[in-house]
């Protein structure tokens, strides 16, 4: 199948209550595994990259691989720009065939975002791309963006952002952030309710590596419509390369490797993926 849009992925998620799940890939191996994972159970997917993912392998590479990948499979799959930094940065990735993009202004002050969000909105809308935004800020690291602590999406303002702004989708903060959590992550799951009120368009959580699974079944419960999952798909692949090279420290062929890194993302990705409830729910 061709590459699809987010657009109808995130509407079907919003209407039948689940979530897409949304996995940020490095290399041909994690594509492969993120895609088969979702054609297993049947699942709409996002794959996702960022900007150092893309600095490091171009946006065009990547899109292609996803699109080779696609084209093989009979679930819809979209290819989305995850924390896109600039407008230039989403006017490439719609250039190479990104089928989603994401601008990320949520480090500028409010009406500083809505101005960079517009902008993006009215780029992407003449091209029939969906925009994400965020509103609020994630804590950890994300790409070399990094926040000391979170400040969650008032839902007054979310409802005053996305009606100014025309976004497809946006992302609040709740207390999640980036990268493995140091304690437990206090979760202000009422605020997801609370947005949900006031806004219309999908919801979309971030820093869903290391949640526990009933977290992010609630959130989901309460209005998220698409989940990112970044850094523990990235600790599965190095740890299965780690666990093959410690048991077979001759090991000199890059596709063993690759391999048993393949099998323990997409196994990963097949437990998100039903966390999410996204499972049989390909059109």
């Amino acid at each position: 199948m061709a590459l699809d849009t987010s657009k109808q992925m995130l509407l079907d998620a919003q209407k039948g209550g689940y979530a897409v799940g949304a996995f940020n890939v490095e290399n041909m191996e994690m594509v492969k595994a993120v895609i088969a994972a979702a054609e297993e159970l049947q699942a709409p997917v996002m794959l996702q990259t960022t900007p150092s993912t893309v600095k490091y392998g171009t946006l065009e590479t990547y899109q292609a691989m996803v699109e080779a990948e696609a084209e093989k499979a009979g679930i819809p799959v979209c290819l989305h720009l995850d924390h896109g930094n600039s407008y230039e940065l989403v006017a490439q990735a719609i250039h190479a065939g990104y089928t989603s993009v994401m601008i990320d202004g949520s480090h500028e002050d409010f009406e500083q975002n809505i101005t960079l969000t517009k902008r993006v909105v009215e780029l992407s809308k003449a091209c029939g791309i969906p925009v994400e935004a965020e509103l609020g800020k994630v804590g950890g690291k994300e790409d070399d963006l990094e926040a000391d602590g979170d400040t969650n999406t008032d839902p007054e303002e979310a409802r005053e952002f996305v009606e100014r702004t025309g976004v497809d989708s946006l992302a609040i903060a709740i207390g999640t952030a980036h990268g493995f959590y140091a304690s437990t992550p206090v979760l202000d799951k009422d605020r997801v309710s609370k947005v949900r009120a006031l806004v219309s368009v999908p919801l979309v959580l971030h820093g869903a590596s290391g949640l526990k699974d009933e977290d992010i079944r609630e959130c989901v419960r309460r209005g998220m419509c698409k989940v990112n999952f970044a850094t523990e798909l990235r600790v599965a692949y190095i740890e299965a390369g780690k666990k093959l090279m410690a048991k077979n420290p001759d090991t000199f062929d890059p596709k063993k490797l690759g391999g048993a890194g393949m099998e323990a993302v997409k196994e990963l990705v097949k437990n998100r993926i039903l966390v999410c409830g996204c499972d049989r729910k390909a059109k």
